[in-house]
């Protein structure tokens, strides 16, 4: 049987800015995966955070 090769999606770790910035105790992170060819930049998007209850911007930490 071949060996599966490691190909272009990597997991990724996105943080709240708003929730970091807020200085409330504990964070709202979410884990996802992205193709490092198509999206080579950090990757943003909008997620839900629980704690602050509302919608917020989710940037990528290393």
């Amino acid at each position: 049987m071949a060996k599966k090769s490691k190909g272009n999606r990597n997991q990724i770790i996105l943080e709240c800015t708003e929730h970091k910035a807020s200085g409330a105790p504990g964070t709202s992170r979410y884990v996802t995966q992205k193709n490092k060819k198509n999206t080579p930049d950090r990757l943003e998007l909008k997620k839900y955070n629980k704690v602050l209850k509302k919608v917020t911007l989710h940037k990528e930490i290393k």
